[in-house]
This record gives structure tokens, sequence and C-alpha cells, in this order.
């Protein structure tokens, strides 16, 4: 009797934990299943409290979302031996890095891919949000000039690869800081990198930018993510007067080191 009591009170116990480890997973905010595809779209609590902010996600979410699995269907029409593990697996997240000066709204865009291939896939990409306009923008404003392989973008992909040499020198990687490896990153806004407003220790300031590489950007798979920061003392001769509005103050500590 003993032993069956400790088993149903384990067994309670269990189901319990299970319950609450459910009850505990987010649910998406936008999703697709079909025989081919499960793709789930995640929006974080900061983002889904600013309802322009949300919708303008969850609009690019729904398109992201419609084109994978119209790829899934293709794909196993042409060939349904590929999913006889089952159907692909795609998750995508956005969530806010930072907000700047209560007006530019810094948004980090992390996708999964499974399509059940030597190994998962992921990508990273930026959203710089004005709340006061309520749209997208880029970081043209707060640079005197952006053109192409121009003073601001030359002095910003220097210090990219300045950054990502220190960061390979950190994870030992340095055999893959080469030309080969960061010609991709080029002086232009289109091609240099995402970028994000870093936070600053500053109120209401940024710091500078950091530049987010998904594996395979600007080095081996195996290597994972890369996030390359530059200073904002480092651009000060290009800011405008609303550049210089928003940055200052110093990247706060352990940035560096949290996800992003």
């Amino acid at each position: 009797m003993k032993f069956i009591i400790s088993l149903s009170v384990a067994m309670a116990l269990i189901a319990t934990c299970a319950t609450t480890a459910f009850a505990a997973d987010p649910k998406p905010d936008a999703v697709i299943k079909t025989k081919s595809i499960e793709a789930r779209v995640f929006l974080d609590d900061r983002i889904k409290a600013d309802a322009a902010l949300a919708a303008d996600c969850l609009t690019e979410a729904r398109k992201w979302l419609d084109k994978n699995a119209a790829e899934a269907a293709a794909s196993r029409k042409e060939d349904p031996q590929l999913f006889k593990g089952g159907g692909w697996d795609f998750e995508r997240k956005y969530a806010i890095r930072s907000v700047v000066a209560d007006r530019y709204v810094s948004v980090l865009r992390n996708d999964y891919m499974d399509t059940h291939g030597a190994h998962p896939n992921s990508d990273v990409n930026t959203i710089l949000w004005d709340r006061t306009a309520n749209k997208r923008i880029s970081i043209r404003p707060f640079f005197t000039e952006t053109a192409d392989n121009g003073p601001t973008m030359k002095a910003m992909m220097k210090a990219v690869i300045a950054s990502l040499k220190i960061e390979k020198k950190k994870r030992d990687t340095s055999e893959t800081a080469t030309d080969e490896w960061f010609k991709g990153v080029e002086p232009s806004l289109l091609r240099i990198g995402a970028v994000t407003l870093a936070p600053s220790t500053e109120a209401g300031k940024s710091s500078g930018l950091t530049f987010h590489y998904p594996p395979y950007a600007v080095g081996p798979y195996a290597e994972g993510e890369y996030v390359a920061f530059v200073p904002w003392e480092t651009l000060k001769p290009y800011l405008t007067a609303e550049g210089a509005r928003v940055f200052g103050g110093a990247r706060p500590k352990g940035d560096a080191d949290e996800p992003q």
C-alpha cells in the first residue's frame, strides 16, 4: 500500500509539472500548419504593447508564413521522399533590443528553419521603428551622408571588421578573420549588416551601433552568430544634429555577453 501511495504521489507530481510546463509554453501570435510545414511566429510582450509595431511585424510575418508554406508544398509535390521524416519546422521571433529617446525602437528578428538538411539553419535581421512616424526607418537620419563607398560607410565598415576580429580572437577563431570571410561586409547601408541601436549607460541614449550576422555570414556555420559593436564616438564626425542627440554614454557592461 505504501508503494502504491508513493507511486500515485509521484504520478501526480509528474502530471502537475507537465501541466505547468505546458501552461508556460508561449502561444504563437501567428501560425500555419500543414502536412508539409509547421511554422510559428512570436512577438515579445513589449512589441505587443505597441499596437502599430505589433501590426507591422505580424503583417510581415504572415507573408513569411505563406511564402514558406507555398515552398514546402511545392517541394513535397516535387519529391515526397524529402518529407518522409515529417514536415518542415520554422520559427520566427521578434524581440525589442533597445528603445532610444523614447522614439527609436530596435527590433531583432530571429529565424529558425529545419528542412531536414544536414542541420537546421538560422537567420537574423533587424527593424528600426520610429514611434513618432509609426513606420520603419533606416539609420540615415543620424548621419550627414550614407552614400555607398562614402566616408561614413567606409568608417563604419572599418570599425565593424575591427570589432569582428576582436570577437574572433576572443573565440579563438582568428584563422577565419580573413578578407574572404569579410567580403560580404561592404561600405553600403544595404550590405554592411543588420543594424540596431545599442543600449547605453546614459538613459534615453544609444552607445553606438551593433551589427548582427547569422551563421555563414562572416564565419563557418560552427562559429554561429556574430555581433559587431561600433561605439558612437567612432562615428561622431559624421553625425547629424539628430544623431548627436540620440547617441551618448557607453555600452552597458555585459551587453556583449547577452543574447541579442
